[in-house]
């Protein structure tokens, strides 16, 4: 496993991955990686061992504004799935965009007991033309505040206020893109 201390430095390079692939992984409730299936692997470059008891957050990329995960982690743990456009890091420093499917995972007693993700290589036009400039406004506005929870309240009003200013629901507007 990385050692939480280890930091990637990131790089302008970009991963990409076949259209047919399906990164999966699982997590417990506190986002440690539990499963992780060998597309995911490839593609972030950890090997198994590396990426299981580790954090999700390992691949979490610095260009990707907390604000978007806070919206992602809430709507999961209020027991619904949610969709999102993701960044992240690969081990090299390069990086690569998914469009992530996130949903809670239930034991026998119906429990919430983690999280199952699929991701899949999301429409470059959306990318390119809405979230890259999304999450910058929204990273513009968590930098504005020194305080991190200040911060993220700040960027998660910010992006609330642009779904809202769309006049639909986030999964209505991920979907309309």
């Amino acid at each position: 496993m990385t050692s939480a201390a280890t930091i990637i430095q990131p790089t302008n390079v970009e991963v990409h991955f076949d259209t047919a692939d399906i990164i999966v992984s699982k997590t417990n409730l506190k986002g440690k990686i539990t499963y992780a299936n060998t597309a995911f692997c490839t593609v972030s470059g950890y090997s198994l061992p590396e990426l299981i008891g580790a954090p999700h957050s390992l691949i979490r990329h610095p260009d990707m504004p907390r604000a978007v995960f806070k919206l992602l982690w809430d709507t999961i743990q209020d027991g619904h799935e949610v969709f999102a456009y993701v960044k992240n890091l690969a081990k090299s420093g390069a990086y690569y965009w998914v469009f992530a499917h996130v949903t809670p995972s239930y034991g026998r007693d119906r429990k919430m007991i983690g999280f199952h993700s699929n991701r899949r290589v999301p429409a470059r036009r959306i990318v390119d033309d809405i979230i890259v400039p999304l999450y910058a406004e929204v990273l513009r506005e968590e930098a504005r505040h020194r305080n991190g929870k200040d911060a993220l309240a700040a960027g998660f009003r910010h992006l609330t206020d642009f779904v809202h200013s769309k006049k639909r629901t986030y999964e209505e507007l991920v979907f309309s893109l």
